[in-house]
């Protein structure tokens, strides 16, 4: 993401040693961004009891990271080409000028050209900025780098509950490939806490990913399809049973594994008789997660 790559740019730099702040222009209404850029002398608002240094004053000799420089209203604009400009501030409710050494990197997820020939941005202040600009594509014009991704994530959440990164299957892996990730890898990293939260097999199947990833509104078929490549054959079948069959066995194991082993409670989880459990359970291979007794069973009961 762009804050990983702002990031990644100040840790390079020499500026390394020095603070490094980063700062989401959207979160903060036209009244407080101002406070929080610049800061406040005390007075200048109600309930502003004492003076307080914004993030550009914290960022003294490092850098800071303008995230969704877009949203930032025109008025601000033009306070914020003057920083750029002179490289001084004025806190807010106050006269004197601040002078600030600092890195200015920013974000946008908006073309903010096409923002300027609407209106919609200042053109100095977007000329000002666009020195040295990196465009980083969305996660779907960049598939090769989802497994990667979706390997760190998952190893970093699996790490966090002490627990070995199960394997992974390839069905997951075709369906992560395919997935156009509209919240890029904001999104992806959720997709991968969740499956670290809810697999409960020694394979991470497509069961344990969300129905919203896999069928979201809008989706097309080849996005949670086999991935096409260019020696494939694109009418190959797609066995509809193994799907079902991996979907099932990450549902039962679930149940086995907030049950704590107990069928009867599982099957009562699953709304379904604990006969039928039974079968099902032989069918999926899970007859060792139902003894309490077994290796497994003892990770099921203490995770």
């Amino acid at each position: 993401g762009k804050e990983v790559t702002a990031t990644l740019i100040h840790q390079s730099s020499r500026r390394r040693h020095h603070p490094f702040v980063a700062v989401s222009c959207a979160l903060f209404s036209e009244t407080l961004i101002e406070s929080e850029l610049f800061g406040h002398e005390r007075g200048a608002f109600t309930g502003a009891i004492k003076d307080r240094p914004g993030r550009f004053e914290l960022a003294e000799g490092g850098t800071i990271f303008l995230d969704d420089i877009d949203d930032v209203p025109l008025s601000m604009q033009v306070k914020l080409l003057r920083v750029l400009q002179n490289r001084t501030i004025e806190r807010l409710g106050g006269t004197r000028t601040v002078p600030v050494n600092v890195r200015i990197i920013a974000g946008s997820k908006r073309d903010l050209k096409q923002l300027v020939s609407e209106g919609k941005f200042r053109e100095d202040l977007y000329y000002r900025l666009n020195v040295l600009p990196l465009t980083l594509p969305p996660l779907r014009e960049r598939r090769e780098d989802v497994p990667v991704l979706m390997e760190h994530f998952l190893g970093r959440y699996f790490k966090r509950r002490n627990e070995d990164m199960p394997a992974i299957s390839d069905a997951v892996k075709q369906a992560f490939m395919r997935c156009s990730w509209p919240g890029n890898v904001r999104e992806l990293e959720n997709a991968c806490e969740r499956i670290a939260q809810t697999c409960s097999c020694g394979t991470v199947r497509i069961g344990c990913m969300s129905a919203s990833i896999l069928f979201r509104a809008g989706a097309q078929p080849a996005e949670v399809a086999p991935p096409v490549t260019p020696s494939s054959d694109t009418t190959a079948p797609i066995s509809l049973d193994d799907r079902l069959r991996e979907v099932e066995a990450n549902l039962i194991g679930w149940a086995l594994k907030v049950s704590g082993a107990n069928k009867p409670r599982a099957a009562e989880l699953l709304q379904i008789k604990r006969s039928t459990l039974g079968a099902r359970i032989n069918r999926c291979g899970l007859g060792a997660l139902e003894k309490p007794d077994a290796p497994q069973a003892a990770v099921v009961q203490t995770a």
